[in-house]
Parts: structure tokens; sequence; C-alpha cells
């Protein structure tokens, strides 16, 4: 387990924080620029001193300011991938990846030389250089150098941000197929939500250098006391797995704990899971199931609480599908006019066209 407790200042900016993140799987910090997203992982890395605090990770104090503890980065065997892949220019892809495996303990374990090309899908790159390079062909080199060095706890800052959104969409997968296969866990940067639901196991919000909320990223985008709440594209992501393919109508069908959904033809293979970002404004209600329309998808719902929304004008409301739990955005007038009230129970109604392949 990674444990922090952080306190640093400069230019008028103050961060307090503490932060405790399981030994497997990805954590990622989310929240807006300057909300110290950045500080904090230059901290676990070792490359930034803060004023107070300490760092642990699996039983080892790497920083206690009051006993005047500090680990050196390289000691410390992190890897590190950057917003820009930093990658040696004069080096050939094999012999960038090379330089990480160089760097590795002889008494680490890891993933091998060819094992990582096959997990990244760079086989194909080794004799060049990364001027000829993508931005999303040097970045999965940058993680395959990072990996090759066979690091205790992998740290991502913002990885894809400097990269347009084809080649974010290209390495996406590549990053939860690394959380899925190299058992290795990462601390994750990032302020894009589409990154955060198809990453993360555990989700940090963080604003103004504080911590606003922590947990899995099912039950904080559940929430809707939180700023997630207000975003446009603010809603419930929910794990399900695909269940079979209907091409002739280019439909999928998607599994979830309460019910089904049918979806676009999807690229994965049956028994595939992934989560879906279940948009709240996507989400209507019905009183009774409703024939002669083109939604495909009604829920059988029971409505649990009608909360406040991003305006006067607005309500959540709280559903609960089977143990899954979904909000839908209304208006004031349409719980006026269906006479909403708790315990109800209601027909969600989601198009299947709402989901695409990004939300997987």
């Amino acid at each position: 387990m990674l444990e922090l407790a952080l306190r640093h200042g400069f230019g008028g900016f103050s961060l307090d924080v503490e932060i405790a993140a399981p030994a497997a799987g990805v954590t990622a910090l989310f929240g807006p620029s300057g909300c110290g997203k950045s500080t904090i992982l230059k901290a676990v890395a070792g490359l930034l001193r803060p004023r107070e605090g300490r760092i642990a990770f699996a039983g080892e104090t790497l920083l206690d300011t009051a006993r005047g503890v500090f680990t050196p980065p390289e000691r410390r065997r992190f890897g590190l991938v950057f917003q820009e892949a930093r990658l040696f220019p004069h080096l050939s892809v094999g012999s960038n990846l090379r330089y990480g495996l160089r760097r590795a303990s002889a008494s680490d374990t890891g993933p091998g030389f060819e094992e990582v090309l096959a997990l990244l899908g760079i086989e194909h790159l080794l004799a060049r250089r990364p001027g000829s390079l993508s931005g999303g062909e040097r970045q999965r080199v940058a993680l395959g150098r990072a990996l090759l060095m066979r690091p205790r706890l992998l740290l991502m800052d913002e990885p894809l941000a400097a990269l347009d959104a084809a080649r974010r969409a290209e390495i996406l997968p590549f990053l939860a197929k690394l959380r899925d296969v190299a058992g290795l866990p990462i601390l994750y940067v990032t302020h894009a939500l589409d990154e955060a639901d198809a990453l993360a196991d555990r989700l940090v919000l963080l604003d103004s250098g504080r911590v606003l909320a922590e947990g899995s990223v099912e039950e904080l985008t559940a929430r809707t006391d939180l700023p997630l709440a207000a975003r446009r594209d603010a809603g419930v992501v929910i794990s399900c797995r695909l269940l079979d393919h209907d091409p002739g109508r280019g439909l999928s069908r998607i599994g979830f704990a309460g019910g089904e959904l049918v979806v676009p033809l999807r690229p994965e293979m049956p028994g595939a899971r992934m989560r879906l970002r279940l948009r709240a404004r996507d989400i209507a209600v019905a009183l009774v199931p409703v024939t002669g329309i083109s939604v495909q998808n009604q829920l059988l719902a029971r409505l649990t609480e009608i909360l406040p929304g991003p305006s006067p004008a607005e309500f959540f409301l709280r559903l609960a599908v089977g143990e899954t739990i979904l909000l839908a955005r209304v208006t004031r007038d349409a719980v006026e006019r269906l006479g909403l009230v708790p315990g109800m129970e209601l027909r969600a109604l989601l198009k299947s066209v709402s989901f695409d392949h990004r939300d997987g």
C-alpha cells in the first residue's frame, strides 16, 4: 500500500492531503489543472521535497520530514511516464527500451523484453528513431522503457494530455491491458474523465490542494454532492460484461448487475469485461412501459431519491436497477408533471446510440 500525508506550499498554492492507495490496480488522482495532482506525484517519485509529510510504500518509509528521512528517487525504484515521452532521440526504439532493462535490479521480477513488446504492440518499431514515431507510438515506447526497469510502482503524469483524440483512443486500450496483465500498482494523474472511467480502480478527487473524496469509480460517480455531478457528462459508471453480438442488426448485448443493455456493435469478444458511463442527461423515465418508440433499453427501476440538480430548474433522480444505481437528470417540470416521489416503480429509458466505443 502507498500511504502519504503531505503539506506543501509555493506561489500562493497550498497542498494539504492524506491518501491511501491499495497495493494493486490503478489509483487515479483526478481534478482540474492546478489542484495539486502532479505535485503529489513528484513527491512520491522523490522529485520534490514537501515542507512537511510522510510517504510509505509497501511498509517502507520513503519520506518522513519529522525524522529527517528522505529516500533518493533512484533508490525508490519507481517507474515514471510523463506527458512527453522523453526518449533519447539519438537512440533507436530498441536501444531506448534496453536502457530501461539495464537499469533494472538483478533481483527485481517483472516482464521480459519480448513480453513488453507484445503487451504494447511495438515489435515493429525497434529499428526506428523516436523522431519518426507518432505521439501514441512514442508514449507506448516510453511506457515500455518504464516497465523494463521493473519498477515497484508505476507513476504516470497525464501521459495522454499531449496527444490528440485519435492518438489517445489508440493508446488507452494498451493502458487498460497493462492494468489487467502486468499486476503492477499504478498512480495515474489525469484531468480527463474518460481516462479515469476506463482505467481507474480507485479515484481520488482533488480540488485546490485538498482531497474532496476517494473511493471506487462506481461509488463516486453515483454521488451528486461532488463536482463531477455538475459536469455535462455527469453520470454513473457501471461494470459490465459483453454477452453476445448480433452483427445483422449491428448490435451487442451487455449484462450488468441489474439487467441488460443493447448497444451499437462493439469490437470486443463475448465475455469481455468493460465499463460504461451512463450519462444522467441520456436517461429518461416513464411511469409505464413504452411502445412504438425507437428506444430499446427500458429498465425496471425504483426511484429511491430526488436530489437537487446542477440548476434550480433540474433534479437528479437516483434509480435502483437491481443492485446498480443510476442517475437521471430531469427538469423540475417533469418531476411535478409525473408526480414523482421516492418509492415509485419507473422505467429508465436509454437510447442505444447513447453508448459508443469510447465508453469502454
